[in-house]
């Protein structure tokens, strides 16, 4: 199979090189020369394009498989349009106009489309509830992977990813200096993450489907960060809740209804479709954060 992903950056990374392990042909596209001396660092081949310039993308080889993994770099909701809804269009458009167009596209979304459930469990049949401007943004880009993909005839799959963490993200200071705040964390080791897009691909599976990527066990920060603590052997964080926090008054509108936020999301369906996770659970997943942090 040969397999073009466009933002080829964090978890793009990690895919190229399970991909490329499993003897797939894979195309890393990035925009700065570092992105693709990354690329070429793993074996695949670098294409240096931007998914918001529709004209550097016509460099971009046929291919079987798209993975739409580009960042908006953290930034605002114009910023995340014009990459996660714009930039997803030029290229599904580019690729639509070609007498040979893939068979598929795998665009990579956020469980931040579900809004506040107050803790309750969400799933893929859960409806969306988007409460800010930039994941509003995301659901209208979960609709073009799928809708507008679908009018060129390119199956789309939404992989719905809860936070993801792993090297040189696993931010320990954040959990153990504290003060940590109540609610549930929704997580997934980058090379879950990853893998889950390689499994998706490789077993042709979830075509014209969401599916939510997210470990086992929803964690609920105090445990988690008590956990931590324990596990890196320093003394158990503050804890504030939520009211606490709150009251504070120092929080922008945003970062308070963050704060508000809650759900715990499951990850039944992909487990029925048959993943079976490296790091079923953060225990595992923070081994190598822990011992690291240990050895200092």
């Amino acid at each position: 199979m040969h397999v073009t992903i466009v933002g080829c950056g964090y978890v793009g990374l990690e895919l190229a090189s399970q991909l490329l392990a499993d003897g797939h042909a894979v195309v890393g596209v990035r925009r700065s020369q570092s992105g693709l001396d990354a690329v070429e660092a793993l074996g695949a081949t670098a294409v240096a394009a931007d998914a918001t310039d529709p004209d550097s993308l016509v460099g971009l080889p046929d291919t079987e498989a798209v993975v739409f993994a580009a960042s908006s770099g953290g930034r605002g909701a114009d910023a995340a349009r014009a990459v996660y809804v714009e930039g997803l269009r030029n290229v599904i458009r580019e690729y639509g106009a070609r007498e040979s167009s893939p068979d598929r596209l795998v665009y990579t979304s956020s469980t931040g489309v579900y809004g506040d459930h107050g803790g309750d469990w969400v799933d893929e049949e859960t409806p969306l509830d988007p409460t800010t401007d930039k994941t509003r943004v995301l659901v209208e880009a979960e609709r073009v992977a799928r809708e507008e993909a679908a009018a060129v005839g390119i199956d789309g799959t939404v992989a719905r990813f809860a936070g993801l963490y792993g090297p040189d993200r696993y931010r320990l200071e954040r959990y153990l200096e504290g003060p940590v705040t109540a609610g549930y964390l929704n997580m997934v080791h980058r090379d879950d993450a990853a893998g889950v897009v390689r499994f998706l691909l490789s077993e042709d599976l979830a075509r014209d489907e969401v599916v939510l990527v997210v470990d086992d066990e929803p964690a609920d920060k105090w445990t988690f960060a008590d956990w931590l603590a324990d596990e890196c052997g320093v003394e158990r964080p503050e804890t504030r809740t939520k009211r606490e926090r709150i009251a504070g008054g120092d929080l922008s509108t945003a970062a308070e209804r963050r704060i508000r936020t809650s759900k715990r999301c499951s990850n039944d369906r992909l487990r029925a479709l048959g993943y079976e996770f490296t790091y079923p659970t953060y225990r595992s997943g923070y081994r190598a954060a822990i011992a690291a942090y240990r050895g200092q």
